[in-house]
């Protein structure tokens, strides 16, 4: 049975866009899934992202991609919010792909702006209505226009609101100006998608974080929220202020680089990681351990 949920956190508050672990031969690690899922949800989180771009989704499999979610969702499905990335710049394929998390019990869905082939704004509305059409699952838009290429214009986010299954918006655009402009047009739930954007955005109305970061600091992401929510925004600031080293060290290069080096040092479930993507050098590794030691995190 999924968590409860409510229209104004359809997906909870804390949530961690999980890597996916591989074993030393780069095979999937369902038990590796399991066990990093759980110690997610331990920490603070009440959801967890598979499959999205965190979890290397562009190289592993639609079947790998299934196999995920029903790990993760037997594991901590009965206490967390799981969340299945199931966009990719084809609509026929992310169809696909929605259909399957659906049936492996995911309890929503991550749909990511179509990258690289840059639709224009008609195109992205179709292509997110048709995921949300596809299935019976809640579906949270995510924009990030660094790496697709095209911004989810304010106008088509309104429009996407109207549909019953397009309830939240992870944002990951850095525009606080539009985003206070969509949150109020739209009233779609909003969650930050920008690390060190995720004070500023409860300040203009969001209601959680979707975060990387979440990998090795659950705990004081949860304080940050906690302490924002019960009016203590000096203590939140102090949090926030507290993570800006951490918040630095975690994106200096690739997140999901820094993160399975993170999680390695900490003996937490991660392994390697697949081509194109490669493992941090010795003085990448140092300078992580230097930024996350002056945020509290040692590794």
């Amino acid at each position: 049975m999924a968590p409860t949920s409510t229209p104004q956190t359809p997906f909870g508050r804390v949530l961690t866009a999980m890597v996916t672990p591989f074993d030393a031969d780069g095979a999937v690690d369902l038990d590796g899934a399991q066990r990093l899922a759980t110690h997610l949800v331990e920490a603070g989180n009440d959801g967890i992202v598979v499959n999205g771009t965190t979890g290397e989704s562009p190289t592993t499999t639609d079947a790998e991609k299934a196999q995920l979610v029903r790990a993760v969702v037997e594991a901590v499905g009965d206490r967390a919010h799981v969340v299945a990335g199931a966009s990719t710049n084809d609509t026929a394929h992310s169809l696909k792909l929605a259909r399957a998390a659906e049936q492996a019990g995911a309890h929503g869905l991550l749909a990511v702006t179509p990258y690289y082939n840059k639709p224009p704004q008609e195109g992205l509305y179709r292509h997110f209505t048709a995921i949300a059409d596809s299935t019976g699952l809640p579906v949270m838009l995510y924009d990030i226009p660094g790496r697709s290429g095209v911004p989810i214009n304010t106008e088509t986010i309104v429009r996407l609101a109207e549909h019953p299954r397009i309830v939240a918006n992870k944002d990951a655009k850095g525009d606080l100006g539009r985003a206070s402009w969509a949150i109020a047009a739209s009233g779609l739930a909003w969650y930050s998608g920008d690390d060190m954007l995720n004070l500023p955005l409860l300040s203009v109305g969001a209601v959680g974080f979707v975060s990387v970061v979440g990998h090795v600091v659950s705990p004081e992401l949860r304080a940050l929220l906690d302490a924002y929510l019960s009016g203590d925004v000096a203590k939140a600031t102090e949090i926030h202020q507290k993570l800006l080293p951490v918040f630095t060290g975690m994106f200096r290069t690739q997140g999901v680089i820094t993160t399975k080096a993170a999680l390695a040092r900490q003996g937490l479930p991660g392994g390697p990681l697949r081509l194109p993507l490669v493992e941090l050098t010795d003085d990448e590794t140092e300078q992580l351990r230097r930024d996350l030691a002056a945020g509290g995190v040692q590794l």
